[in-house]
C-alpha cells in the first residue's frame, strides 16, 4: 500500500493574492518543522479530513476525541453539518447556535430551554469555538445545538470524557523516537487543543500549509473575533465564509459561498496542487472582515466513497 503521508513532490503554486488594503494574505499555520512532529501530524490527516455522509445533520467537537488528555486552558472547535450558525434571538428554520455541556447529561425534556449556568455554556453570538479553563481531573463535554430561544434541536455530539492534566505552560510537549506512539498521541492531543494566539482571523482548523490530502476531504472553518450568521441576517460583528479553490496560476477552480451560515464544506478534487482561499465577509459579501487565509495543499489521490 502506498504511503500517502509522505511529503508530496509536486511543486507548490506561487500566488500573488493581494487584499484590497494592499497587504498580502496570510498563510495557514505551517506543518511542524520537527521531523517527528511532522510525521505524527500527517498520520492523522485522513482522520481529521474524513467526509462523513451517514448523518446529514450532526454536531461534533472537531478537534477532540473521547479519552483525550489536555492541558488547561484548551481550545474546543465546534462543527455542525446540515445546518448553519446564527446568533441567538434570530429565528431561522435551518440554523442555530452552539452550547457546551460540561459534566452534565443531556436535558430530559427537549422542550425546555437550556439553562444558563456553569454546566451549560452558551455561545449565542454565533461563535465557532471556545477556549475553556477547567481544573485538573476528569470531565465530560458535549455540544448541543439549539434554536434562537435556546430550545434544543436535539442535534448533539457524543459525550467526550476528557482528562485535564493540569495547567498549560509555555513548554510544549515533545515526541520521543524511542516511544513514538505514546508521545505522538500526547503531543497531537495537546497540539489540537492549543489555543490560538489572540486576534481576529478566519482559519481552516483541520489542515495546515502544504499538507497532502486524499480527495474527497472535509474542511472545518472557524473565525476568531466574530460570529457567523446567514446572509441577510448579519450585522455588527457578524459575517459568513467564502471559499475559493485556486489551481494553476491562481485560476479559480471552484467558488463556494457559505452564505447559509455553514462552517464546514467537503471538496471533491482530482490530484494536483491547489490553494484554498478562505474569506470571512460582511452581509453584503463584498467587504472582508478579516484578512483572507491562504492554505496551499496537494491532493495526492482521489478515492470513491
Amino acid at each position: 500500500m502506498r504511503d500517502r503521508s509522505a511529503a508530496p513532490t509536486m511543486p507548490r503554486i506561487a500566488l500573488a493574492v493581494v487584499l484590497a488594503c494592499g497587504a498580502a494574505a496570510p498563510h495557514a499555520e505551517p506543518l511542524p518543522r520537527d521531523p517527528q512532529e511532522r510525521s505524527c501530524w500527517l498520520q492523522f490527516t485522513r482522520e481529521r479530513t474524513q467526509v462523513r455522509l451517514n448523518e446529514p445533520t450532526a454536531v461534533q467537537v472537531a478537534n477532540l476525541r473521547d479519552g483525550d488528555t489536555v492541558r488547561s486552558p484548551f481550545r474546543v472547535d465546534f462543527a455542525v453539518r446540515g445546518m448553519g450558525v446564527i446568533p441567538a434571538g434570530q429565528p431561522h428554520p435551518k440554523a442555530g447556535h452552539h452550547h457546551v455541556l460540561l459534566n452534565t447529561p443531556l436535558p430530559i425534556n427537549p422542550g425546555d430551554k437550556i439553562p444558563f449556568n456553569d454546566y451549560h455554556r452558551h455561545f449565542g453570538k454565533g461563535q465557532t469555538g471556545a477556549v475553556l479553563a477547567l481544573p485538573a481531573g476528569k470531565h465530560t463535554l458535549r455540544l448541543l445545538f439549539a434554536d434562537h430561544d435556546h430550545r434544543p434541536y436535539f442535534v448533539f455530539s457524543p459525550e467526550l470524557r476528557l482528562q485535564v492534566a493540569g495547567p498549560r505552560t509555555e513548554n510544549p510537549l515533545r515526541i520521543a523516537a524511542a516511544s513514538f506512539a505514546a508521545t505522538c498521541r500526547a503531543w497531537y492531543q495537546d497540539e489540537l487543543s492549543r489555543p490560538r494566539a489572540e486576534g481576529n482571523r478566519a482559519v481552516i482548523t483541520n489542515l495546515r500549509d502544504d499538507e497532502p490530502v486524499v480527495s474527497p476531504f472535509n474542511l472545518r472553518l472557524a473565525v476568531d473575533g466574530f460570529g457567523v450568521a446567514p446572509k441577510g441576517r448579519g450585522g455588527e460583528g457578524l459575517g459568513h465564509f467564502l471559499l475559493a479553490v485556486l489551481g494553476e496560476g491562481g485560476r479559480v477552480v471552484q467558488a463556494i459561498d457559505l452564505g447559509h451560515g455553514a462552517t464546514q464544506v467537503s471538496l471533491f478534487l482530482p490530484p494536483g496542487a491547489y490553494t484554498l482561499r478562505l474569506r470571512f465577509v460582511d452581509d453584503s459579501g463584498r467587504r472582508d472582515l478579516v484578512p483572507a487565509d491562504l492554505t496551499p495543499i496537494v491532493v495526492t489521490a482521489q478515492e470513491r466513497i
